[in-house]
Protein backbone atom coordinates (compact mmCIF):
# COMPACT_ATOMS: atom_id res chain seq x y z
CA UNK A 1 0.00 0.00 0.00
CA UNK A 2 1.43 3.73 -0.90
CA UNK A 3 0.65 6.42 1.04
CA UNK A 4 1.40 10.44 0.06
CA UNK A 5 2.14 12.06 2.24
CA UNK A 6 4.69 15.96 2.27
CA UNK A 7 8.01 16.23 3.60
CA UNK A 8 10.06 18.85 3.69
CA UNK A 9 13.72 18.40 2.65
CA UNK A 10 16.92 20.70 2.23
CA UNK A 11 17.68 22.16 -1.32
CA UNK A 12 20.50 19.85 -0.87
CA UNK A 13 18.75 17.17 -0.72
CA UNK A 14 16.28 17.87 -3.24
CA UNK A 15 19.02 18.02 -5.39
CA UNK A 16 20.75 15.46 -4.87
CA UNK A 17 17.37 13.10 -5.46
CA UNK A 18 16.85 14.92 -8.92
CA UNK A 19 20.47 14.13 -10.05
CA UNK A 20 19.94 10.02 -9.29
CA UNK A 21 16.80 10.39 -11.17
CA UNK A 22 18.38 12.34 -13.97
CA UNK A 23 21.46 9.59 -13.80
CA UNK A 24 18.63 6.72 -14.66
CA UNK A 25 19.44 5.36 -11.04
CA UNK A 26 15.59 5.94 -9.76
CA UNK A 27 12.05 6.74 -11.56
CA UNK A 28 11.13 9.35 -9.01
CA UNK A 29 12.42 11.57 -6.50
CA UNK A 30 9.67 9.59 -4.42
CA UNK A 31 11.69 6.33 -5.09
CA UNK A 32 15.02 8.16 -4.15
CA UNK A 33 13.24 9.28 -1.07
CA UNK A 34 11.79 5.84 -0.23
CA UNK A 35 15.11 3.53 -0.66
CA UNK A 36 16.19 6.07 1.92
CA UNK A 37 13.94 5.83 4.20
CA UNK A 38 14.01 1.68 3.90
CA UNK A 39 17.85 1.34 4.43
CA UNK A 40 17.46 3.70 7.40
CA UNK A 41 14.64 1.41 8.42
CA UNK A 42 16.82 -1.56 7.97
CA UNK A 43 19.84 -0.17 9.85
CA UNK A 44 18.20 1.18 13.00
CA UNK A 45 16.43 -2.63 13.13
CA UNK A 46 20.06 -4.18 12.66
CA UNK A 47 21.12 -1.37 15.61
CA UNK A 48 18.21 -2.45 17.64
CA UNK A 49 19.22 -6.59 17.19
CA UNK A 50 23.37 -5.72 17.95
CA UNK A 51 22.38 -4.00 21.15
CA UNK A 52 19.58 -6.65 22.43
CA UNK A 53 22.84 -9.04 21.55
CA UNK A 54 24.62 -7.08 23.88
CA UNK A 55 22.30 -6.58 26.45
CA UNK A 56 22.09 -10.56 26.44
CA UNK A 57 25.72 -11.36 26.84
CA UNK A 58 26.06 -8.83 29.34
CA UNK A 59 23.39 -10.64 31.33
CA UNK A 60 25.15 -13.99 30.21
CA UNK A 61 28.12 -13.18 31.60
CA UNK A 62 27.19 -11.00 34.71
CA UNK A 63 25.79 -14.71 35.60
CA UNK A 64 28.42 -16.55 35.20
CA UNK A 65 31.60 -16.92 37.26
CA UNK A 66 33.87 -14.20 38.10
CA UNK A 67 38.11 -14.03 38.38
CA UNK A 68 39.29 -12.97 41.69
CA UNK A 69 41.45 -9.72 40.94
CA UNK A 70 44.93 -11.16 41.20
CA UNK A 71 44.39 -13.85 39.03
CA UNK A 72 42.85 -11.29 36.44
CA UNK A 73 46.21 -9.47 36.87
CA UNK A 74 48.46 -12.44 36.54
CA UNK A 75 46.42 -13.72 33.40
CA UNK A 76 46.50 -9.41 32.03
CA UNK A 77 50.21 -9.72 32.73
CA UNK A 78 50.85 -13.19 30.93
CA UNK A 79 49.13 -11.85 28.15
CA UNK A 80 50.77 -8.85 27.55
CA UNK A 81 53.99 -10.05 27.84
CA UNK A 82 52.80 -12.86 25.17
CA UNK A 83 52.08 -10.20 22.68
CA UNK A 84 54.90 -7.99 23.30
CA UNK A 85 57.55 -10.64 22.69
CA UNK A 86 55.27 -11.35 19.50
CA UNK A 87 56.43 -8.59 18.43
CA UNK A 88 59.72 -8.06 20.02
CA UNK A 89 59.39 -5.29 22.25
CA UNK A 90 61.64 -5.11 25.28
CA UNK A 91 60.80 -3.91 29.24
Amino acid sequence: MTVKISVSISDQQAEYARKQVAEGRFSSTSAVIQQALEAKRKEDEEYEAEKEAFRTLLERRAKGGFVPLSTFRENMMRTLDEKAGRIDLDD
